[in-house]
């Protein structure tokens, strides 16, 4: 249980900083963080994380795909955690 705890704080603070990172980047035009990643990192248990850097940072909020499908990767995040936890 400790285990998991400490990797779910570090995914989300992972997703958290990338979502602060890609939008410093696209106020400097710099290269990006791309979608693909920041999906990749709700889906593996940062899905909170991205979710409050979505609206933290303004950043990607009017992407419908994010303001979709990253609510869907929490409530998939909840479901694995109490299938684990539960059964």
């Amino acid at each position: 249980m400790e285990y998991v705890t400490i990797y779910l704080l570090s995914i989300n603070i992972l997703g958290f900083v990338m979502m602060f990172m890609d939008k410093r980047f696209s106020i400097k035009k710099h290269s990006r963080i791309s979608e693909n990643a920041l999906f990749t990192t709700a889906l593996i248990g940062g899905s909170i994380g991205v979710y409050t850097g979505m609206f933290v940072f303004r950043h990607k909020t009017k992407h419908l795909t994010f303001l979709i499908f990253i609510p869907v990767l929490m409530l998939l995040d909840a479901l694995v955690l109490y299938y684990l936890f539960y059964k």
